[in-house]
């Protein structure tokens, strides 16, 4: 398996610790994934996304999505129908799967729907207020600046 150096932008940016193993993460489960269910990600909007998964088949009962720790997991469980069948051919995927989407700081899943077959769920980047970009006034008079208990600065 290829490693990946990345000490050279630590030297640079400040917080991006995560980086590293979500680029590990992302490595591993592109080997190991099976390709099924097939799914496509859309941007839909400024900060809005959607991901989209084919699950022919599966009922809604059948279908459990969870986020946790920045990772959203889709499962699908066929239920057993205790019907004996026998097939001249079978090309429809009838197994259970679990796929993983590795989810940006502040996506959050507003919503999600299953119509004809695909499962679609909805994103959407909502950064805290906090987080937006602000400006910030300059003080052109040290001797004015104030300490947030009220004294001045010497």
């Amino acid at each position: 398996m290829t490693t990946i150096d990345l000490s050279p932008l630590y030297r640079s940016t400040v917080g991006f610790d995560r980086m590293a193993s979500l680029l590990d993460s992302a490595m591993r489960s592109d080997k190991a994934a099976s390709g099924f269910p097939p799914y496509d990600i859309e941007a839909t909007g400024e900060d809005r996304y959607a991901i989209t998964l084919a699950v022919a088949g599966f009922e809604e009962s059948e279908l459990d999505i969870q986020v946790e720790k920045g990772v959203l997991r889709v499962r699908g469980k066929k239920a057993e129908d205790g019907v004996e069948k026998s097939y001249l051919y079978r090309g429809i995927a009838n197994r259970s799967f679990e796929r993983k989407f590795n989810l940006a700081d502040y996506i959050e899943v507003s919503g999600a729907e299953l119509k004809n077959g695909l499962l679609v769920i909805r994103l959407v980047k909502e950064i805290p207020e906090a987080m937006k970009p602000r400006s910030i006034a300059i003080a052109s008079d040290s001797a004015t600046l104030e300490h947030k208990d009220g004294e001045k600065a010497a």
